[in-house]
């Protein structure tokens, strides 16, 4: 779909003045929850700690006011494992209970580059772990717990599931992965056509994707993680029921589909839709926008066991 040449102007301005993350990452911060107030009056919800192994963890949980499920959504935010927090995802979070009728868990793990990987990966892992095994009390939580998260969380989302199946504690049975960072090259050697086609002019640039990934990893070995980049893995036998939802101007668009294509190899259950004239993150926008009421609608047919049309 071509996109309106105004808007691309105009979203190619933004994106050539975007600031340096690896060099300002604080601001980035600033910026990224000045942009998303939490406005906390307008919802219902509770601030919650997880310990574990000696580490206390914020969760913010959201109970929408008409629950239509016992089932828990378990999300993580995106911001690049460097920005994005519980506050900036707040009003997020908060239409995703509403929308869903479900409640939402959002986990505050630790950011880079003070945290790098592997930490914000076990912080959610921990989170999960918690849920699974304690925290929804029931035979049934198994079926009852989606992992969810867009971006970097869509990424930390895909490993804990891999982290669950290598390490046996837990099963996930669903995962929802939004426009997820996949794999580990976002330079012109990508072999990825979407990163040379929506890497410059598109608010998330590829410039912008190596300055996280540099602010994440601990040192050049962590590139080729499965948990860092899911698509290197070649173990994906019994991953969860996937919903992975990619946007049409995303340079992670293609990777991410790869990503689902890849676990249909390994047999697992995938549906893999794009969002017609969409940009990274679009999620996070007005749930009033054809693109977000899009996604809902996708949502919703997966936790009720719908098969949407892929795209």
């Amino acid at each position: 779909m071509v996109m309106n040449p105004l808007v691309r102007a105009v979203l190619k301005a933004l994106s050539d003045v975007s600031i340096n993350v690896k060099k300002h990452y604080r601001m980035e911060r600033i910026l990224t929850r000045a942009a998303h107030p939490s406005l906390k009056l307008r919802y219902d919800m509770w601030d919650r700690k997880i310990v574990a192994d000696g580490f206390s963890l914020p969760v913010r949980i959201f109970s929408p006011r008409q629950q239509r499920s016992r089932e828990i959504i378990l999300f993580f935010h995106g911001g690049g494992w460097v920005s994005g927090d519980i506050e900036s995802y707040t009003g997020v979070c908060a239409d995703l209970a509403r929308n869903t009728g479900r409640r939402v868990l959002s986990v505050d793990y630790r950011l880079a580059p003070e945290y790098p990987f592997p930490c914000g990966l076990e912080d959610c892992y921990s989170a999960a772990r918690e849920l699974f095994l304690h925290g929804a009390a029931s035979e049934t939580a198994e079926g009852r717990i989606i992992l969810m998260g867009d971006s970097a969380g869509g990424n930390l989302a895909a490993a804990v599931s891999l982290l669950a199946a290598d390490r046996g504690e837990f099963r996930v049975a669903r995962q929802i992965l939004l426009y997820p960072l996949t794999y580990n090259d976002h330079t012109d050697n990508s072999p990825f056509h979407s990163v040379s086609e929506n890497g410059r002019d598109f608010l998330l640039t590829a410039k912008k994707i190596q300055n996280y990934q540099e602010l994440y990893i601990r040192n050049k070995t962590d590139l080729y993680s499965p948990y860092f980049a899911p698509l290197l893995s070649d173990h994906l036998e019994g991953q969860p029921k996937t919903l992975l939802i990619t946007a049409e101007y995303d340079p992670l668009r293609d990777e991410g589909e790869a990503y689902g294509k890849k676990l249909r190899q390994y047999g697992n259950e995938v549906q893999i839709v794009r969002i017609r004239n969409a940009l990274h993150g679009f999620f996070t926008f007005s749930s009033r926008l054809a693109q977000v009421r899009s996604c809902y609608r996708l949502i919703n047919q997966f936790l009720e066991g719908v098969k949407g049309n892929e795209r």
